[in-house]
């Protein structure tokens, strides 16, 4: 499959899955994606389950842009926009540049503290909701698929009350840099690359 707007506009539960391994840069930081969760239109779980308000609407627009929010009012969160509706959380990153600069943003030089979860992973990047709606393939974005695909560990998502049942939580296998460690199964590497 192509690297381009159409991997986004498809189900997020396959685009949780693919993005596992990819690097995602935000300007001069970044890291590899070790941890992400999917979040569908029908998914009482989802900010989009109740339809368009304000703060959602661009989960209902065109794929492949970054859905940012503040959780508890106090984190923000980056999503990726998949089919209008459905949206994926990035909730890990394996840092790998920009660690002086993510460093002192969260202040602290833990590498395995710097962005496992998803308010660490934007307080170490940068993004805010001046992100939000932003498109993931233009600055300051820059997003770069494996050389190889990665092995990708599944899971029940975490820290929400509703549709915890799901295993749409995926991870990369052997991770030290994820959230909360999985428990769940391990299964191949995503076919859509």
């Amino acid at each position: 499959m192509p690297f381009d707007q159409s991997f986004f506009d498809r189900s997020a539960v396959e685009v949780a899955r693919d993005v596992i391994g990819f690097q995602l840069d935000i300007g001069s930081c970044g890291g590899i994606i070790v941890e992400t969760e999917a979040y569908e239109p029908d998914d009482p779980a989802s900010h989009s389950f109740r339809g368009p308000t304000q703060r959602n609407r661009v989960m209902f627009g065109p794929a492949a842009h970054a859905y940012v929010y503040r959780s508890y009012g106090i984190h923000w969160c980056l999503n990726f926009v998949c089919r209008p509706g459905s949206a994926v959380l990035i909730r890990a990153l394996q840092p790998v540049g920009g660690m002086t600069e993510m460093e002192a943003r969260r202040g602290l030089a833990d590498p395995l503290l710097l962005c496992s979860g998803p308010g660490r992973l934007c307080q170490a990047l940068g993004i805010t909701i001046e992100h939000n709606g932003l498109y993931l393939f233009g600055p300051p974005f820059r997003l770069t698929p494996p050389l190889l695909p990665a092995m990708i560990v599944t899971g029940r998502r975490i820290g929400i009350s509703q549709g915890v049942d799901l295993p749409w939580r995926f991870g990369l296998e052997g991770s030290l840099h994820v959230s909360k460690r999985f428990r769940g199964k391990y299964g191949p590497p995503p076919t859509s690359l």
